[in-house]
C-alpha cells in the first residue's frame, strides 16, 4: 500500500511539472510537443479552446482503445495523470507568468521539465498521452516499434506546425521532441524500443501463464542451474517499457521470490512481441484452419 501511495504521488507530481513546462514554457514561445498534446496546442492556437480541455477530450478515446490491452490500472493510473495534467494546464493557462519567449532557452529547458514530468508519469505506471497506448496496439499488430509509430505521428504533427507557424518552429518542436525523449529515457529505463525480461525462477509456468492472462504476451522457457540453488526455469520475454510496471507486479503480487533482469533491446529483427490473436492464428495456421 505504502509503494502505491509514492507511485500515485509521483504519477501527480510527475503531470504538474509536465503542465508546467507546456503552458508556461513551450506555449508562450509557440513550441510544440507531440502527440495528442501537441494536436491539442495547434487547435488552442487557432481557437479559444483552452489547451486543457482539448487535452482531456481528445485523449479519451485514445485511452479507451489503449486499456482494453494495458488493463483497468493502467486506465486508472492514466486517467489521474491526465486528469491532473488537463486541471493544471487550466490553472497555468489562467496565469499571466511564463519562464521565457527566448525559442532556444524554451527548447531546452521546457524539454528537459517536460521529459521529467513524463518519465515520472510513466514510471509511476501511468501515461500522459493516447499516441503512445495506440502505438502500442499497431506494433503488436504490425511489424514496426511503438517509437516508430509515435515518430511518425510526432512528424506529420511538426510538418503541420511548420506549415501553420513557421518552419523555425516545427524544427524547434523536433528539437523539443528528442529532448523530452532524452530525458524521459534517465528518468525511466527504457526508451519506445522493445525491452528484454528474464526471469528466473522456480514456478515457470504459474509467471508464463500470469504474463500471458495479463498482458497477452508469450515467453520462451530457457532450462538453467544456479551454483547453490540448483535447477531453475528461465523466462524469456520481449516486451514495451509501458508494460514493465506490469510485469513488476506480476512478480511482486505473487510472491514467487524470482530474480528478474531487464535489459534494453537495440534493434529487433521479425516478430518479436506476439499477442494473444497473433498466437491463435498461429495456431488455426497449424491446425489448417
Amino acid at each position: 500500500m505504502k509503494k502505491t501511495i509514492i507511485q500515485y504521488i509521483f504519477l501527480v507530481i510527475g503531470a504538474f511539472i509536465a503542465a508546467f513546462s507546456v503552458e508556461n514554457i513551450l506555449v508562450p514561445a509557440l513550441i510544440l510537443d507531440g502527440g495528442i498534446v501537441g494536436v491539442s496546442m495547434i487547435i488552442s492556437s487557432l481557437t479559444v479552446i483552452p489547451l486543457g480541455l482539448l487535452t482531456m477530450v481528445i485523449n479519451i478515446p485514445f485511452v479507451l482503445m489503449g486499456s482494453k490491452r494495458l488493463g483497468w490500472e493502467f486506465l486508472l493510473r492514466t486517467v489521474i495523470a491526465m486528469g491532473v495534467f488537463s486541471g493544471f494546464l487550466l490553472v497555468f493557462g489562467e496565469m499571466p507568468f511564463f519562464v521565457t519567449k527566448d525559442e532556444l532557452l524554451a527548447t531546452v529547458f521546457g524539454g528537459i521539465l517536460l521529459g521529467c514530468g513524463v518519465g515520472l508519469v510513466i514510471r509511476s505506471g501511468g501515461c500522459l498521452d493516447g499516441t503512445e497506448t495506440v502505438a502500442i496496439l499497431i506494433s503488436q499488430k504490425m511489424n514496426v516499434s511503438v517509437g516508430q509509430v509515435v515518430l511518425m505521428c510526432n512528424i506529420v504533427i511538426y510538418l503541420v506546425a511548420g506549415c501553420l507557424f513557421g518552419l523555425d518552429r516545427g524544427l524547434y518542436s523536433l528539437l523539443t521532441y528528442f529532448i523530452v525523449s532524452r530525458v524521459t529515457d534517465f528518468i525511466h529505463t527504457g526508451l519506445d524500443q522493445g525491452k528484454a525480461v528474464m526471469i528466473i525462477t522456480d514456478h515457470g509456468k504459474l509467471i508464463a501463464d500470469d504474463i500471458y492472462q495479463t498482458l497477452g504476451r508469450t515467453v520462451t522457457f530457457i532450462k538453467g542451474e544456479g551454483l547453490i540453488s540448483g535447477e531453475k526455469t528461465v523466462l524469456y520475454c520481449v516486451i514495451t517499457r509501458i508494460e514493465l510496471p506490469l510485469i513488476r507486479k506480476i512478480v511482486e503480487k505473487d510472491d514467487y521470490s524470482a530474480f528478474v533482469t531487464i535489459s534494453d533491446v537495440s534493434e529487433i529483427v521479425g516478430k518479436h512481441i506476439k499477442s494473444v490473436e497473433a498466437v491463435k492464428e498461429e495456431e488455426n495456421a497449424s491446425d489448417g484452419i
